[in-house]
């Protein structure tokens, strides 16, 4: 039996396969130093949705986009399709409709892409979501979250992967492996592509991770809150490397854009366009860049406070902190040819961007890559996750969670049953 796509925007989504072996260790919580307090931006109305990103503040945007915009790098939107709204216009080209639905790729028939495209790229242009990379594009490429035809997500994200973004957004997932999506990962993996999707919503009924996340090659993203604790519903496990914002994110409420919604709003989707829009800073900043140099300089950032060679099962290698390398110059990109997750070699891909640097990821090799995240590359069980008891006090402590005009919050590793785990992910 085969299950639809879901959209992960509204915490609407459906879990994936167990991890197995994965042993969790329950920390307790011993403090936040501090919350974030987020008021209207300075000349903002009280309804301008864009007071209401909290993380873009905490982010220092402002400080930020003194140094990248994102401008030269294109990012895929593998979604329901993106409508031009005020506040993207000029920054969304079209890519391929897979769904055979009315309209194009332009078409947003959901509400869901265009809000994903909006937290990447959008300008706040009358009263919008303001995207963290307002200078970056997005290419439209629409699939159906909710069906059952896998055909659709696999033809979208091989028309993505053939197309000159650098970065691919899925925002979707399902219960499923799916053999053709499983081939068009590995498809754009060949091209040259960092892939992030968003690892699920449904952890208070299930503690697995959604395809493609889990797929080798992809990144997994987590949703945090403002103070830099895991979501009780983002699905966790092995296939989890990063954390971004996802929780209260205002989103439009559905395809008739009349409106956006705050309460309830977030999910593992808005975290993964999050993360793809971080990305996008770091790749403008240096185009010359491979993908492995830009995940390992975001890894290398993130915030955390346990080694970075042992991943937790809740928030990956850490929260999300562009600013770091983007404003600070933190981070090493290290050896382009090296997946950074993995530590093996890989062979560069020969797909140059726009401006014709050098190849904009790497491809796995044939002979010498292990994939992503420690994963067999053939439908065998996933390896067993290498437990690590946490320390006396429970495991939890506080950490920065984004760095910034003095800003600060606590990465809370803890809280009941949502307690980090220090998982080894075996390469």
């Amino acid at each position: 039996m085969k299950a639809g796509f879901r959209r992960y925007g509204t915490r609407r989504a459906s879990s994936a396969r167990r991890a197995c072996g994965r042993v969790a260790t329950v920390g307790s919580v011993i403090g936040v130093l501090a919350l974030l307090s987020v008021g209207p931006a300075p000349g903002a109305s009280a309804d301008d949705v864009e007071s209401k990103q909290w993380y873009l503040e905490a982010m220092s945007a402002g400080a930020l986009w003194e140094a990248s915009t994102g401008e030269g790098i294109k990012v895929a939107v593998v979604d329901s399709g993106v409508s031009m709204t005020p506040s993207l216009k000029g920054r969304v080209l079209p890519g391929k409709d897979a769904t055979g639905r009315r309209g194009g790729s332009l078409d947003d028939y959901d509400s869901h892409g265009t809000s994903m495209a909006e937290l990447i790229v959008g300008s706040g242009r009358n009263g919008g979501l303001k995207g963290l990379a307002p200078g970056a594009e997005v290419i439209s490429f629409r699939t159906t979250l909710g069906g059952k035809r896998e055909s659709d997500s696999a033809e979208a994200i091989r028309a993505a992967a053939d197309s000159d973004a650098r970065i691919i957004n899925m925002s979707f997932g399902s219960d499923f492996m799916y053999p053709e999506e499983k081939a068009a990962v590995k498809y754009a993996a060949s091209k040259g592509k960092l892939m992030f999707a968003s690892v699920g919503n449904e952890a208070e009924k299930k503690d697995s991770i959604d395809y493609p996340a889990a797929y080798p090659g992809v990144t997994g993203v987590s949703a945090a809150d403002e103070s830099g604790k895991v979501a009780k519903f983002s699905e966790f496990g092995v296939y989890v490397d990063l954390a971004a914002p996802g929780l209260d994110i205002p989103h439009w409420c559905d395809a008739t854009f009349r409106s956006y919604c705050e309460e309830g709003g977030g999910g593992t989707s808005s975290a993964t366009a999050i993360a793809s829009a971080s990305a996008a800073l770091v790749w403008s900043k240096h185009p010359d860049w491979t993908a492995n140099q830009v995940l390992r300089v975001l890894i290398d950032t993130a915030g955390r406070d346990w080694p970075k060679d042992e991943p937790s099962d809740y928030l990956g290698y850490g929260l999300i902190r562009p600013a770091r390398h983007v404003v600070k110059g933190e981070g090493k990109p290290g050896p382009a040819d090296i997946d950074p997750i993995t530590n093996k070699k890989t062979v560069s891909a020969g797909n140059s961007g726009d401006d014709g640097a050098s190849p904009s990821a790497s491809a796995p090799a044939a002979s010498s890559a292990s994939p992503h995240k420690g994963a067999p590359d053939d439908d065998q069980d996933e390896k067993a996750a290498v437990a690590k008891s946490t320390d006396a006090d429970g495991g939890s402590s506080s950490q920065m969670w984004l760095i910034g005009g003095g800003l600060a919050a606590v990465a809370l590793l803890g809280g009941g049953a949502y307690a980090a785990v220090r998982a080894r992910r075996g390469a």
